[in-house]
Parts: C-alpha cells; structure tokens; sequence
C-alpha cells in the first residue's frame, strides 16, 4: 500500500504540523524513517515506562515533514520489532497523510500499567529504557525497580537510621548524590545501599533522576531557607 491510498484529512494535517512545532521533549519522539526499527521501539518502551507519548516516523530532526513513500514497508519493520517487546506494549497506529504520495506514521504510547517493559535482544538479555526530558536513555537496576514498584506503593515506611541521617545531612549541603557516592558514606554494600535507596524514592523522600552515567538522586522536597 503506498501513500496515495491514504485518504487526506486537512484537521489531522494542521493537528501534526503544530505537534511537529512542539518539538523533541518528554513525551515527543521523530524519527525519519525506520531503518532501525529496533531503536524506534527502545523509544516507545522508555514512553511506556515513563510517562507515555507520541513517536512520529517521517520526520526530520530539525521538525521537517518530509513523510515516508511507503508507509506500509515503515509500519510493518516496526511492527516485528514490536514482537521483541515484554509486556506486550499498548501502542496505537496512526496513517496521516501529509502530502501528495507522502505520509506519517504516529505511534501514541500510553503511560503502561504494566511495568516496566523491556526489550529482547539479539543475545538474549533484555534491556529496558526511561525517557529523560528528550532522550530514552537505559534504566539501572534502582530505576527498574522503582518502576516496577511505584505501581502498587501505598503507605511506604522506612526505618530513619544512622545511614540515612548521614544521607540527608549530605544532601543539605549537596544538591544530589550517586549509589557509589552513598556507598563510600554510608559503609554499606552496593545491594543494601541500593535498597535504601530505592525505598526512600518510593517513600517520597528522595528523587531519582535516571543518568547513563550513574543515576542522581536528590531530595524530593528542599526547604527553602529564610
């Protein structure tokens, strides 16, 4: 099916012309054509996972609308990358026509009640991603945790202890600390480190802000000084 056989539809046009002038944040992906499919879907994951979004497929990076000729041969790479998916992840597809003989494919991902989602690898292992501001960037072992948990945390109780006194005496002085950082604070090994972590971000203590190079987390609410 080429991109002719699309029926064109003015509102859905002007609608996509002021998404595409939104440009690339949070919960908006281009991408211009899908000749890595694999990394399209990494993209929908890491919306799963976090807030949900749009990824649009026959844009260019610098918010040009130059569509695809065969929207069908995109749709159905995607569509078999989609299969590497776990869960299963709750997409819906839409063909616009932007114009003659050219069109865009709009994938809006819902914010999942299943995660988190990962994505099966040509070796095997599986891998899951998290969107930070306008990048889908892989989550550590605290951030998988963290999602996967915040779904059903209700009334999350933590033992204020000599670890975690020392830890926010740090923040009050530093704006964000690392695991290994607290690690090398604390005394603690990385597994009980972590955990602590982790249970203060679901506790509304912390925030984690997931980072390829080590993920930062920080003190959810800082008084303001007077």
């Amino acid at each position: 099916m080429k991109s002719e056989d699309y029926d064109f539809n003015q509102y859905q046009l002007k609608e996509l012309k002021k998404l595409v002038g939104k440009g690339e944040g949070l919960t908006l992906e281009f991408k211009r054509k899908a000749t890595y499919p694999e990394k399209i879907v990494r993209e929908m994951i890491a919306f799963a996972n976090t807030q949900g979004g749009i990824l649009l497929v026959g844009i260019g990076d610098e918010g040009t609308i130059p569509g695809l000729k065969y929207p069908e041969d995109e749709a159905y790479l995607i569509k078999e990358a989609l299969r590497k998916c776990n869960p299963a992840l709750p997409v819906t597809e839409s063909f616009i026509l932007s114009a003659p003989s050219r069109t865009v494919i709009q994938y809006e991902v819902l914010d999942s009640k299943r995660k988190p989602h990962y994505y099966r690898e040509a070796d095997g292992t599986k891998s899951c991603y998290v969107r930070v501001d306008d990048k889908s960037i892989q989550a550590s072992r605290e951030v998988r945790e963290i999602v996967k948990r915040s779904q059903r945390a209700k009334d999350i109780r933590f033992h204020y202890g000599d670890h975690e006194k020392l830890l926010m005496q740090y923040l009050d002085v530093n704006n964000t600390i690392t695991l290994k950082k607290f690690c090398e604070l604390s005394g603690l090994k990385k597994f009980y480190a972590s955990k602590k972590l982790v249970l203060l971000v679901l506790a509304d203590v912390l925030r984690i802000t997931p980072h390829e190079k080590g993920d930062l987390f920080s003190l959810a609410f800082r008084a303001v000084a007077r």
